[in-house]
């Protein structure tokens, strides 16, 4: 057998001979314009990348579960905990639920605890039957009774004699996130940290400290500014826990990360894969416990990217938000039910979360492969680069006082507002696309009385009154949704005709534009394939009932054929090109005064269509 090394007689191409080949196929257009993608996130993403760019990249040369934990928290596989929220009105309701969803597939449980009810017998209805040291038990209370719930929860363990290491459990304490989010002071009760942790001392898996870096996400933060953020958030709390008199180990073991999951589906892999990086470094200025330093996480899915309308496009980003958080090796996944934005979840759909991660494990086997993305040249490049910005705005804020004096001074809020202010213009000018909303939405879909869920939580006046600033959120489509909304009220739904005439390839082109960009405000579409005059157009447009008239051609053909039909028309349905051709100041000056296409700003031109059709 020749001992010949395979394709040996091929040479390896270099950098330079990819280049040489792109600027070809590209026949003279600009390489950085074409090809090189400036990401919001404050770097530059090459079309491709080689080995020799990983040479000096600070996320190679550990394995999985070494540190800095680039790759894991785990060396031997990938399994994380499948999580669901328990909703119930009272505990024995909260109980059933619970027991029924951890017979299908469900091995983490998260209980939302009212304060007003919180008591010994309380927990002991809502964990009556469930084997505590099977599952991953999560809690949330009003920070002011977390102690109270920590040492009822130690009270109730001991008392069913679990042993202490077999314990998986959380309780999600975050004073910094009611400055941040509600602006409200809530400093104080940073100093019940240390109390906490001495509750839950003989529980070395119960963490009592949360990061809600998740918040930032649902509110519209780039992927640097949640990952930067949450990292000065977790500094925060160990700095004052030790200097409260904790050591390093013990307050760092007790951290807990809740983290959103984006739709940038590499861009998240990197995110998770950069956050235990960035935290055990962090860590390590506290502790020289290298098993202390790993960032223990918590991923959910994004709440902020999901629609009202064509919900089941919900489907398919939650599960590729999944599939980033899996990949990237978190603990622990929650996946927000598809109709989460529109109603309270049903059976159906939290059936369809938790399958979401099953498919993931039982089928794909996800939990098996630590680390898959390890190696990979582009989600190296991606984990490196994302650490390097992530760490410019820990390391201003730390400048800036610490997180808590940022969210005093509403740096932080003003900061995640712009993003969020920029993502909404994005949208609306169809820079950012909403599958389903602002793109190929469904033409004939009606709401069927599904309104926004609004948030009824009991903090509001409490946020109106704070000293601080909050931040507002608002999902990403809801600007549209409540356009579409407010047409379907009208006392007719307005109906667009596409006049398609001219050239068959662009008359094609602009008349499925005009169907989307039309449809998107929730009026009837009506395509045509095609007329030999401008008057048999108008005709059939009037025929069929249009209140709105689309000239769809070719930039050329428009001097032909656009004032004709605006004439022809006379007034009697809105008349709107479908295009920005070199003629339109001719076309303008005829009277002609509604165009769509990729430069206008398409949530503004539908409002205004429907301030001039009187809805």
């Amino acid at each position: 057998m020749s001992d010949k090394k395979l394709f040996s007689e091929f040479t390896s191409p270099s950098r330079q001979d990819w280049l040489d080949k792109i600027q070809v196929d590209l026949k003279g257009a600009d390489f950085q314009k074409k090809l090189v993608w400036k990401t919001d996130e404050g770097f530059s993403v090459q079309p491709f990348y080689m080995k020799e760019d990983l040479e000096k990249l600070s996320t190679i040369g550990s394995e999985p579960g070494e540190f800095p934990y680039v790759r894991g928290n785990k060396a031997g596989d990938n399994n994380w905990f499948v999580r669901q929220e328990i909703c119930g009105d009272t505990a024995a309701e909260a109980n059933k639920k619970a027991l029924d969803v951890l017979g299908k597939g469900i091995d983490s449980l998260g209980f939302k605890i009212p304060a007003e009810q919180l008591s010994a017998e309380y927990v002991q209805t809502l964990l009556d039957g469930i084997c505590c040291d099977c599952v991953e038990l999560n809690f949330k209370v009003c920070p002011k009774h977390s102690l109270e719930l920590a040492q009822i929860l130690v009270a109730y363990f001991t008392q069913k004699g679990y042993e202490p290491a077999r314990i998986n459990a959380s309780i999600d304490f975050d004073p910094i996130k009611g400055m941040i989010m509600k602006g409200m002071d809530t400093e104080s009760l940073i100093s019940e940290g240390k109390a906490l942790v001495e509750a839950v001392k003989a529980y070395p898996n119960f963490k009592v400290i949360s990061v809600n870096g998740a918040a930032l996400s649902d509110s519209g933060a780039y992927i640097v500014q949640e990952l930067g953020y949450s990292l000065a958030w977790g500094a925060e709390y160990l700095k004052r826990l030790c200097g409260e008199g904790l050591t390093g180990s013990e307050a760092a073991r007790r951290i807990k990360f809740n983290l959103g999951i984006g739709t940038n589906y590499f861009m998240e892999i990197a995110k998770f894969r950069a956050a235990r990086m960035l935290w055990s470094k962090i860590a390590e200025e506290f502790t020289a416990d290298k098993q202390a330093c790993k960032a223990c996480i918590h991923a959910k899915t994004s709440y902020y990217n999901m629609t009202l309308f064509d919900s089941y496009v919900n489907l398919l980003r939650s599960q590729t938000e999944t599939m980033s958080a899996a990949i990237a090796g978190v603990d622990s996944i929650t996946v927000t039910p598809f109709d989460a934005a529109y109603e309270k979840p049903n059976e159906f759909s939290e059936r369809i979360a938790r399958n979401q991660q099953l498919l993931l494990k039982e089928e794909s086997h996800f939990d098996k492969v630590v680390d898959p993305a390890g190696g990979s040249y582009y989600i190296e490049v991606l984990t490196d680069s994302l650490a390097n910005e992530a760490w410019k705005i820990f390391l201003q804020v730390q400048e800036d006082g610490g997180i808590v004096e940022c969210a005093k001074k509403g740096l932080v809020q003003d900061a995640i507002a712009a993003s969020d202010t920029k993502r909404h213009t994005m949208a609306a000018q169809s820079r950012e696309f909403i599958l389903g909303t602002n793109q190929f939405p469904n033409f004939t879909e009606v709401s069927n009385g599904k309104t926004p869920q609004t948030c009824c939580c009991k903090c509001a006046k409490a946020a109106e009154e704070a000293p601080y600033k909050g931040i507002s959120t608002s999902r990403l489509s809801s600007e549209f949704e409540a356009l579409r909304l407010t047409t379907e009220k009208a006392a007719k739904q307005p109906v667009a005709f596409m006049l398609t005439i001219g050239s068959l390839v662009w008359r094609q082109a602009r008349a499925q534009f005009s169907c989307n960009f039309l449809a998107s405000a929730g009026y009837k579409v009506v395509d045509n394939l095609g007329f030999a005059t401008v008057e048999e157009g108008v005709d059939a447009a009037l025929k069929a009932g249009a209140d709105i008239v689309v000239i769809c051609s070719s930039d050329e053909e428009y001097a032909q054929y656009a004032i004709p039909a605006y004439n022809c028309l006379a007034g009697r349905a809105m008349f709107v090109v479908a295009g920005n051709p070199e003629c339109a100041e001719e076309l303008k000056a005829a009277g002609i005064e509604n165009f769509i296409h990729v430069r206008v700003n398409q949530l503004e031109t539908l409002k205004l269509f429907n301030q001039k059709l009187g809805i």
